[in-house]
Formats: structure tokens, C-alpha cells, sequence
């Protein structure tokens, strides 16, 4: 069997005005507007972050219960992330907090085993894991 790997561009392009907001651009065309007043509606850096390992996570368990052909068993996968910043030291996320949920008629066991195989498949969760270096240029 011959597979065929698709891949896509990926990266992102931020700008800000002197006295603007970011405005920021997907390799694919993809927009947003980033705020930074707490009290602003939209999405901050940090919940970029929480974003991308949201969806990276409901992603992967989609993935996982296709090849285990338990995909029509799922109505719905959602993943909610909260980062935790770290209390001293260089301003991070020390931890991020995932509730995964798995809505429809699929059994427990089938869920936990979904979930535990999202954490391998989910490009996003594995970079935090591993740690990736920045390259400033």
C-alpha cells in the first residue's frame, strides 16, 4: 500500500503599529486580531497557546478513533485548556490543565484509550512535553 502524505504550510506573521494591536497572518491566509487588554474580547497570546493545544488534542482524538473505527461512536470531543503561569521566575506557563470530553454512546474504556493516544499523536502537546528551541533571528 502506498500512502500519501499531504503537508501544508505552517507558521504565522504578527505585525503591531507603534500604537496598535497585533494582527496576525497564517502561512494559509488565516487572520486574527490579538488583544492585550484583560478586559478585551478575543484571543490573547497566552490563549493562542491554550488554543493551539486545544484543538491539537480534540485533532488527535479524532485521529485515534478513526483508526480504531470507533468514530461514528463520537458526537462531539472537546478539550479544554487552562495554562497555568509559573508563580517565580521568568514569566511562563509552569503547567497547562487539559479536561478532555468525549460525548456519545462510546464506553469509558474506549474514551480513556482515546485520550491516552491523543497525548502521542498531538504535535503540539509533544513539543511543550519535549521543549523546542527558539531560534531568533
Amino acid at each position: 500500500m502506498n500512502a500519501t502524505i499531504r503537508t501544508r504550510a505552517v507558521g504565522a506573521t504578527a505585525t503591531v503599529s507603534r500604537d496598535g494591536l497585533p494582527e496576525v497572518t497564517s502561512e494559509t491566509g488565516g487572520h486574527l486580531s490579538v488583544v492585550t487588554r484583560p478586559s478585551a474580547e478575543g484571543f490573547n497570546p497566552l490563549d493562542l497557546l491554550a488554543a493551539s493545544l486545544s484543538a491539537c488534542v480534540v485533532l488527535s482524538v479524532q485521529i485515534a478513533a478513526r483508526g480504531e473505527g470507533w468514530l461514528a461512536e463520537i458526537d462531539q470531543v472537546t478539550a479544554k485548556v487552562i495554562p497555568e503561569k509559573a508563580k517565580e521566575g521568568l514569566s511562563r506557563v509552569e503547567r497547562f490543565v487539559i479536561e478532555v470530553t468525549i460525548d456519545g454512546p462510546l464506553e469509558a474504556a474506549k474514551k480513556a484509550k482515546l485520550i491516552e493516544a491523543a497525548e502521542t499523536i498531538c504535535t503540539v502537546s509533544n513539543t511543550l512535553r519535549a521543549g523546542a528551541t527558539i531560534a531568533l533571528a
